[in-house]
């Protein structure tokens, strides 16, 4: 089925191993699509959604024990341990392959092998990067249908000579205590074993675009990273694209897909991607993006017409919706979503709702549709070349310490401030309410290797060009005395892109402090916004003492990364702490 030799000597060495009892080539056709969604209705994989209001969609249910990624599963295979670095779980590959191996063997007998060819990223683009992925599940085949490009094209490209990643995927037992997701960057190689969910089956996602990718960027000088990509027109019809990356929780989807305030009339935001992108050295010296997926992955609870309008407006036709709730009309249903909460829930397990179990959804639950029926589609999201950034944005979640927004002063405090990137728990997370968890560029559970060597990476970029996009910071989350967020959010975001591209075009004031360049009150555009000046001026505050706290902990956390941290962040340590001590004694 290929004429490439490599690619035809693993699929039969794959064969032999797990045995299936046919492999079947995707060609990524509407007939094949037809086909494999039609066993799984008659399998029970699938439940048809109601043809009327969700036509072409469908809901799956996971088993309860699978519904999310397993990061203490999830490991990076290097020869050298500290090549993976603190910041991954590391296994010799040798040992890995031979865990792996035993696992997979005979686990396809009575199943069908699919083989994926995909491309991540646009056809045609000479910064996408290709991979083959065999799986047992047609659920899986299903989605990479949506998340990526493949099938014949995908396949034209690996044989043209092009290099490929390699993803071997078995749904095993569903076992919990035999389910791994083991990786091998020096070989290009993936190995998952025991879950159907998304985030460990669909391997062109995370496993690949992110962590085997990462590790690729490294050698290649460029970057894979765990940012959206958007878009800002102007009033003129001038746009700027800026890339961001925030943690869980942090409202990335909802800015991937912003709908300005009604006062901001004429400003548009387009949406070139909603989770990763991988940034490229143009021959002009920018930072160029391209979005390698070409679908949306996304968590279900929480998303409404209030919070991410363009999001439900790109649901509702040609979805898969994974452990979202089931109204009496079949339709899918969430915590969150607009409207009253309907009487005859099915919950995401199947049985009618009961509060006592928890959510009707899985908090986790998620729906997969195209990008390109987002309403704020980028015309650019498939340009071969990618967009030129004028911005990096990292954002986290912060009650106290961070001002609603700051720019770097250069670019080697910009990878600080990146690398810096922190949120405060959440009542839905596990652990304390407020505790601190370091996410260096939101890439905690996806960077393939060592983190120093990642942030001297990206430390490398300033020695290559001087036309690199600013870094700011930026925090939605600053809350007031009585524990009330100050800043609306949402659409309102919009007010601080705007001053963002202005600081970008050399058209906005600031001023500078210990942290950053931060705006004056009357930098911020908040016509029609009910926000006093005082909380305004509260929310652009730099208090030193709690910096002086904050560095020192971000000193600390640097420092566990030995002698692979670079010495320009441990500078950059030293002069916060300076400044701040200059400002207190005065």
């Amino acid at each position: 089925m290929t004429k490439n030799q490599a690619l035809a000597q693993w699929i039969a060495e794959v064969t032999a191993l797990t045995q299936p009892d046919n492999v079947h080539w995707c060609d990524g056709s509407e007939q094949e699509n037809e086909l494999l969604v039609a066993r799984m209705l008659e399998d029970g994989s699938l439940i048809r959604l109601n043809e009327e209001t969700h036509p072409n969609c469908f809901l799956h249910r996971s088993a309860p024990s699978d519904v999310a990624r397993v990061e203490h599963l999830t490991f990076v295979c290097t020869r050298d341990k500290e090549d993976a670095g603190s910041n991954n779980n590391w296994m010799d590959p040798t040992a890995a392959h031979t865990l792996m191996d035993g696992l997979y063997a005979g686990c396809m007998r009575g199943r069908t092998m699919y083989v994926i060819p995909y491309l991540m990223g646009p056809y045609g683009s000479p910064y996408s990067r290709a991979g083959v992925e065999v799986t047992d599940s047609p659920y899986v085949v299903a989605n990479m249908r949506v998340m990526a490009r493949i099938g014949t094209q995908a396949l034209a490209h690996i044989e043209a000579g092009n290099s490929f990643v390699k993803g071997l995927h078995s749904i095993g037992q569903l076992d919990p205590e035999n389910r791994y997701i083991a990786h091998f960057p020096e070989e290009l190689l993936i190995k998952s074993f025991g879950s159907g969910y998304g985030g460990n089956a669909l391997l062109g996602k995370k496993c690949h675009a992110l962590r085997i990718a990462s590790w690729q960027a490294r050698s290649e000088g460029w970057l894979a990273e765990h940012m959206l990509i958007l878009g800002i027109e102007d009033p003129a019809g001038n746009t700027s694209y800026v890339a961001a990356a925030f943690p869980s929780a942090c409202g990335k989807t909802n800015l991937a897909m912003l709908v300005p305030p009604d006062s901001f009339k004429g400003w548009k935001v387009w949406t070139v991607g909603d989770d990763i992108a991988w940034l490229h050295l143009g021959e002009d010296g920018r930072l160029w993006a391209i979005n390698p997926e070409a679908g949306f992955f996304g968590v279900a609870p929480g998303t409404s017409l209030k919070t991410n309008p363009n999001c439900m407006r790109t649901l509702g036709r040609d979805a898969i919706y994974t452990n979202v709730a089931l109204t009496p009309s079949m339709e899918p249903w969430w915590e969150g979503i607009d409207g009253e909460k309907p009487a005859g829930l099915i919950d995401w397990q199947g049985r009618p709702h009961d509060p006592a179990n928890g959510p009707a959804a899985h908090p986790n639950s998620r729906f997969t549709v195209a990008a390109s029926q987002c309403p704020s589609y980028s015309p650019q999201a498939n340009a071969p070349q990618g967009v030129p950034l004028s911005a990096i944005i990292f954002g986290g979640r912060r009650s106290t310490v961070a001002p609603l927004v700051f720019e770097a002063l250069d670019w080697a405090h910009g990878v600080f401030a990146g690398a810096a990137v922190a949120s405060e728990t959440t009542a839905a997370a596990v652990g304390q309410v407020g505790q601190v968890r370091r996410d260096p560029m939101a890439m905690k559970p996806f960077c393939g290797y060592n983190f120093g060597d990642y942030w001297a990476h990206w430390l490398s970029f300033g020695e290559r060009s001087s036309k690199l996009p600013k870094v700011f910071h930026v925090n939605w989350f600053r809350k007031d005395g009585d524990g009330k967020f100050m800043w609306p959010g949402y659409g309102d975001n919009m007010r601080v892109l705007k001053w963002i591209i202005e600081r970008c075009e050399g058209r906005a004031e600031a001023r500078r402090t210990p942290v950053g360049l931060v705006p004056h009150a009357g930098d911020v555009d908040v016509s029609g916004l009910d926000l006093t000046h005082q909380t305004l001026e509260a929310l652009l505050a730099i208090d030193p003492e709690i910096w002086q706290r904050e560095v020192g902990e971000i000193g600390e956390f640097f420092a566990t990364y030995g002698s692979r941290l670079p010495a320009q962040l441990r500078a950059q340590v030293e002069r916060i702490q300076r400044e701040l001590e200059r400002q207190l004694a005065a």
